[in-house]
């Protein structure tokens, strides 16, 4: 494989390295992938207290107008229900009061201390019923499978396989000192940073630096904690201490970009800031007018902006029901208020503008040779090897529907790449230092290196081609970057990315982006988000565990694709399908979501604020108020529950055929082949 230009073939791993493998597969012990815990899920103290009141409001009834108990006992249900329910939500409310958070709930707070106060117990129980059921029903949709820390520390291995003189011994991983020799087997996660020293193979090492490439592995080579290892078991010395890795690194960049991660001020708590104020001063004001301190309870009950606790949940769990069938998972409900509205959008290169994976971009052939016959004969010889390129030059084989040739007397040895015979032909496959060491006359036929990865092909020691290998834009990457100004009036997008300048900049071009930033670690991620979150929204989308920390930094993170659990605990959405589309399926969502929760917030409170009126005159009791605060409950939750009704489509149509070749017929979206001109 290739650390820079050049493919540098690899073969398989020693004989002895086979043993090891086989040797400690056999014994009992922790292996470096950390099994993953059940998690329990436990219920808010919210939803027991909504239990609570629900349980004694029905006893209260069947109590008193069942039984026709008298009054001291059919109220004890409702006094429980307030003392041991209200207390704790009014604790909450207390020390968000002192924080000097006014939000939707204190109006709320204040009817259930004015209910006890008055003896009007029944509506004080409804309250806490409404409030408790309204905060359960949110924290139900922001619930998240786990933390991200916790993703981050369960990835990692607890424990490495030392090599000493008796054998392969687990030590745990705090044991590692500097020099030590490790095993690290197939499959496995690297425990810490190092130097191979026996062994050849490759490393996946995308999700922490950015780089496309799987990279291949041979004594000398660096590698890094937290990347995984492919098909063959290498040897390592250790050169960091576990504390001291790369993988470490990026998970205090992480633990610091959670704790400095700014607020989102929710719908509900702006609204409900300016309306407690009112809700307050019309009870007073009915007080002082009737002199009449019912008539201020009864408009506070009325005035309880259960619109907000309640209709806003609904809206959100129905936006959230919406984006899991269209396979996006959200994890933090408030981005559906706040996505719409970003004005920057930040994107990472690898896996998420692009595939993810080296494509054949590119064919240079030298004199006499055709194209097809270069990729014939270069993927009928390199379906025998293991290289990371072998299988990109195959699918451009298979694209093009070429039959593949046996090739005999192959070899794929250190540094001199792959060769074997294919007819009467000797065809070799090499990087560009080995090709001008062996043969310096072919230096004449090579073309100046550019971005990216390539490969010399060789025909009986002639030059024949030159592979060139990128990292390919998706196809709907260019319309999608074109989409975002004119349809989502976002005014700025970024490339940010740790690969190297050249394949940034060959991305950029290809797919429109003008501001471009390489070779960027997660920490300078990290550094660039929070400035432009600063300025403006900023939505952020990548898919590599470098990218998890700017997710945090950003107003809005999404996780392309399911490469990378941390990243996908990161982000507040994840876009379970690799496809450019359903970010913007996303982007609508909330933008649909956000405009069915002011109407039911907004409606409710109007219709709520009548009420306010009649209370203040004396006309609506609390009890009736309660009840009527009910109906209009019944109807904003209704009006949310629109969010769950089908959608026809939830794309900007444009871009979206541009990019796919798709068009619309009777409400369907058909898939059509493209055009040839």
């Amino acid at each position: 494989m290739v650390e820079s230009q050049n493919a540098n073939r690899e073969p398989e791993a020693s004989a002895q390295l086979h043993d090891v493998e086989r040797q400690f597969s056999q014994k009992p012990g922790p292996r470096l992938r950390p099994e993953s815990e059940p998690r329990k899920q436990q219920w808010s103290k919210e939803t027991y207290i909504a239990f609570l009141a629900v349980a004694g409001i029905l006893v209260h009834l069947v109590l008193r107008f069942g039984l026709r108990a008298p009054a001291r006992q059919y109220n004890s249900p409702l006094l429980l229900a307030l003392l041991i329910g209200g207390a704790p939500l009014l604790y909450d409310l207390l020390k968000r009061l002192i924080r000097r958070e006014l939000g939707a709930d204190l109006l709320a707070g204040m009817s259930i201390v004015a209910s006890f106060v008055l003896g009007e117990y029944l509506a004080g129980s409804i309250v806490v019923l409404m409030l408790s059921s309204g905060t359960a029903l949110e924290q139900y949709a922001t619930r998240r499978a786990s933390s991200v820390l916790a993703a981050l520390a369960n990835r990692m291995p607890r424990n490495a396989h030392k090599l000493t003189g008796s054998g392969i011994v687990a030590i745990d991983l705090e044991d590692v000192q500097m020099g030590d020799r490790l095993i690290v087997l197939p499959h496995e996660i690297c425990p810490v940073d190092g130097t191979v020293t026996s062994g050849r193979g490759a490393m996946d090492e995308s999700y922490l630096t950015g780089e496309p490439f799987v990279i291949a592995k041979a004594p000398g080579s660096n590698v890094l904690s937290g990347a995984v290892n492919g098909q063959e078991a290498l040897t390592i010395s250790v050169t960091k201490l576990p504390t001291d890795s790369r993988y470490a690194k990026i998970m205090r960049v992480m633990q610091e970009a959670e704790a400095n991660r700014p607020r989102m001020r929710r719908i509900a708590d702006r609204l409900g800031a300016w309306y407690t104020l009112l809700g307050v001063s019309v009870g007073a004001l009915g007080w002082i007018l009737g002199r009449d301190p019912r008539r201020f309870l009864a408009v506070l009950v009325i005035a309880t902006p259960c619109p907000l606790l309640l209709a806003i949940p609904v809206a959100i769990i129905g936006a959230i029901s919406v984006a899991a069938s269209r396979a996006i998972i959200v994890k933090n409900p408030a981005m559906l208020e706040r996505i719409s509205s970003c004005r920057t959008a930040i994107f990472d290169k690898t896996g998420t503008l692009t595939h993810g994976k080296p494509s054949l971009t590119e064919i240079l052939c030298g004199p006499g040779v055709s194209r097809r016959r270069a990729l014939e004969m270069a993927a009928s010889l390199e379906q025998y090897s293991k290289h990371p390129l072998a299988g990109s030059v195959l699918e451009a084989a298979r694209k093009e529907h070429i039959q593949l040739a046996p090739a005999v007397q192959i070899s794929e040895k250190p540094g001199m790449g792959l060769s074997g015979v294919i007819g009467s032909t000797f065809v070799q496959i090499t990087g560009r230092k080995a090709v001008l060491a062996q043969y310096p006359a072919v230096a004449a036929h090579l073309a100046p290196t550019t971005g990216g990865l390539e490969c010399v092909v060789l025909f009986n020691d002639e030059y024949a081609a030159t592979f060139r290998f990128h990292d390919a834009p998706r196809q709907e990457s260019r319309s999608f970057i074109r989409h975002l100004a004119p349809f989502h009036n976002v005014n700025k997008v970024m490339l940010v990315s740790g690969d190297r300048e050249r394949e940034v900049r060959y991305l950029a071009t290809q797919v429109g982006i003008d501001e471009v930033l390489s070779g960027k670690s997660p920490e300078e991620k990290v550094a660039i988000v929070r400035e432009e979150a600063r300025k403006a929204p900023t939505l952020f989308v990548g898919d590599g565990i470098n990218d998890a920390p700017a997710m945090q930094a950003a107003t809005v993170g999404v996780a392309f694709g399911q490469n990378s659990d941390i990243t996908a605990e990161a982000a507040d959405a994840v876009v379970l399908e690799a496809s450019l589309g359903k970010v913007d399926e996303l982007i609508h969502i909330g933008r649909r979501m956000r405009a069915i929760a002011l109407q039911s917030a907004v409606g409710g409170m109007a219709l709520s604020m009548i009420g306010m009126g009649f209370a203040a005159a004396g006309l609506l009791p609390p009890v009736a108020g309660a009840i009527a605060q009910e109906i209009i409950d019944v109807a904003a939750v209704l009006n949310s529950l629109r969010m769950t009704l089908p959608v026809e489509n939830l794309r900007d149509e444009g871009w979206w055929h541009d990019a796919a070749g798709i068009t619309e017929r009777k409400g369907l979206l058909q898939r059509q082949e493209p055009h040839n001109s």
